[in-house]
């Protein structure tokens, strides 16, 4: 099937190099006034202006879908999310209100813990459904690729119970998932007091079981004071690439360790957080492969300081926006908050926004060859929506503004009846 999206007032191509974009090329957008996108059997044929793309004899017996003057983009590609969990940490919210910390309302039972002790009371098919549920709103508000992780079981049966549902929830629903591994999110309450034991175990038992049954492309560890050392995820990093898992790693969240250079010299896809990241950490990251992937919904949920997204980028990184999905700490699924946040909290400029949420987010994935840019050969994952000029998207909040969403050339949202002709 062929079909051809017209009437796009400004085509967002993001077209450039095939790595991730840093510097002044955080400010390319590839943009084409009245722009046409050519799909053929889910995939971009042909992308650029109407009039050159109207040449080509493949247009020929296209369904058209008209954009009526809108901006149209690449889906958002998600790079950090912590989307399978059984409820909500209300309590926490609570508790956070009244002025408890992170680390108190952790210390008493709450944070991650508590979400791990559902998850294991949870059954496979009721995780399943949960994530089909919430794959839909990501989808309605423009993300078409969503990085997926564990880190709630912190057991082998839970966490391998984990991926599994994030794999049957990827067979029921058009949102594509990017499994990530992080038996190494917290030490589980048995192991209270025996932190290298369960190192051990997620070395030894887990990551080769995630790893035999395919599980996840990616292994990533909460390197921070009161979770997991240098010296724990250096052993961590060794073990998932002994099994052929790529590396990420929740870094310099809560206070800086050092976790960067451990990253970039093991060639993580990604550092995510950063929001204790200083000039050395920007000259690794800018000097090196790895994208600084920012989370700044979960700084706002928690009413911290933000990470220094202008230091990074004026420096040379590569950054990546992301939501980090979570039912404690960032219960925000819609990227265009994310991006408004980052504009008004860390001085990014519309342009940065919405290539750290697009092709960068897929460089952090290592999906750029197939999402993140509308280019021949690349997955039609297209979203058009309710607004004339792309900086409207993160001008506006409130509202996801999607007027409708493609996924591999099938339309999966759409806020009014279409009818191509």
């Amino acid at each position: 099937m062929k079909t051809l999206v017209l009437g796009c007032g400004q085509l967002l191509t993001l077209a450039g190099p095939d790595r991730a974009r840093s510097g002044k090329e955080m400010s390319s957008l590839g943009l084409i006034r009245d722009g046409a996108v050519l799909i053929e059997d889910g995939v971009i044929a042909l992308s650029g202006m109407r009039e050159l793309v109207m040449r080509d004899e493949r247009v020929e017996k296209a369904r058209i879908v008209d954009a009526g003057g809108r901006v149209v983009l690449p889906g958002f590609v998600d790079s950090h999310s912590h989307p399978v969990f059984a409820s909500p940490r209300l309590d926490d919210f609570e508790k956070r209100l009244a002025g408890a910390t992170y680390e108190r309302i952790a210390s008493e039972g709450g944070g991650i813990l508590s979400t791990v002790n559902a998850v294991r009371g949870s059954a496979l098919p009721a995780l399943v459904e949960g994530l089909v549920a919430r794959a839909a709103l990501f989808l309605k508000c423009g993300t078409t690729t969503l990085e997926a992780k564990s880190g709630y079981g912190l057991d082998l049966e839970n966490e391998l119970k984990m991926l599994r549902a994030i794999r049957q929830a990827g067979e029921r629903t058009p949102l594509s998932f990017a499994a990530t591994f992080i038996g190494a999110h917290a030490v589980p309450p048995e192991l209270k007091d025996r932190r290298q034991d369960y190192v051990a175990r997620v070395c030894d038992d887990m990551i080769p079981a995630v790893s035999r049954e395919k599980l996840a492309a990616f292994a990533d560890v909460f390197c921070e004071d009161g979770y997991f050392t240098l010296e724990d995820s250096g052993r961590i990093f060794e073990a998932a690439a002994r099994h052929g898992l790529k590396l990420k790693i929740h870094s310099e969240q809560l206070s800086r360790g050092g976790s960067v250079a451990l990253a970039v010299k093991a060639g993580a896809a990604s550092c995510d957080h950063l929001d204790f990241a200083n000039d050395e950490d920007a000259a690794l990251l800018a000097a090196s492969g790895t994208v600084a992937c920012l989370v700044p919904g979960s700084n706002y949920f928690i009413g911290k300081p933000y990470p220094a997204a202008r230091r990074l980028i004026d420096a040379g990184a590569a950054v990546a926006l992301a939501t980090d999905f979570n039912p404690g700490t960032c219960p925000c699924w819609d990227m265009r908050m994310i991006l408004s946040i980052s504009c008004t909290q860390m001085k990014m400029s519309p342009a940065e926004t919405l290539v750290a949420a697009t092709f960068n987010g897929a460089c952090a994935l290592g999906l750029q060859k197939s999402v993140g840019s509308l280019e021949a050969g690349k997955q039609a994952d297209l979203v058009c929506y309710d607004a004339e000029d792309y900086r409207e998207l993160p001008y506006y909040f409130g509202d996801s503004g999607a007027h409708w969403v493609m996924k591999k050339g099938a339309v999966v949202h759409s806020a009014v009846e279409l009818t191509p002709r």
